[in-house]
């Protein structure tokens, strides 16, 4: 299993349900690593997708406690997650997100795909700092690029500590 998100400088990923920042390229980056893959998030970051809708080309897994959607693929229970995501190549998955859901889902992730934004956000929300978390090692690291603005770059963890979901 793997996770991508976007973080500042701080590790900070998003405040009032929303991204931190619109990047292009980072998008671009998102899609270009999830397309004909599985997504995996909690409810709130699939109401954050434009129109609340899944995202196309992908297969959406929504935990969702208590909820139901026809639009993509629900589990109730972190239980039930487990189970479905076993129907999947584990190298197929993407933990997409929001917050709870990075942290509970990390210690299962083997890499990470974070794209560094060298700004302050001024996030209420973050993601594990993999810099200074055990087990977790950055092995590449793009040049800088400048994206709407922002100077970023895009690394790569892996995760040498990697649990059994």
């Amino acid at each position: 299993m793997k996770t991508i998100v976007a973080v500042d400088k701080k590790w900070g990923i998003g405040k009032n349900n929303d991204l931190l920042f619109h990047l292009k390229k980072d998008m671009e980056y998102f899609k270009e690593k999830t397309l004909g893959k599985v997504i995996v998030m909690g409810s709130n970051t699939l109401l954050s997708f434009p129109g609340g809708k899944p995202l196309k080309g992908r297969t959406n897994v929504v935990l969702f406690p208590g909820g139901s959607r026809d639009d993509c693929i629900v589990a109730q229970s972190l239980d039930e997650l487990s189970q479905l995501l076993k129907n999947y190549p584990s190298e197929d998955i993407f933990i997409v997100g929001g917050a709870m859901f990075y942290r509970t889902m990390l210690p299962y992730c083997d890499t990470a795909y974070i794209t560094k934004v060298d700004a302050d956000g001024e996030a209420t929300v973050f993601f594990e700092n993999l810099d200074t978390l055990s087990g977790w090692n950055c092995l590449q690291e793009s040049e800088k690029t400048n994206d709407n603005g922002f100077d970023i770059r895009f690394s790569v963890y892996k995760n040498k500590e990697v649990k059994e979901f």
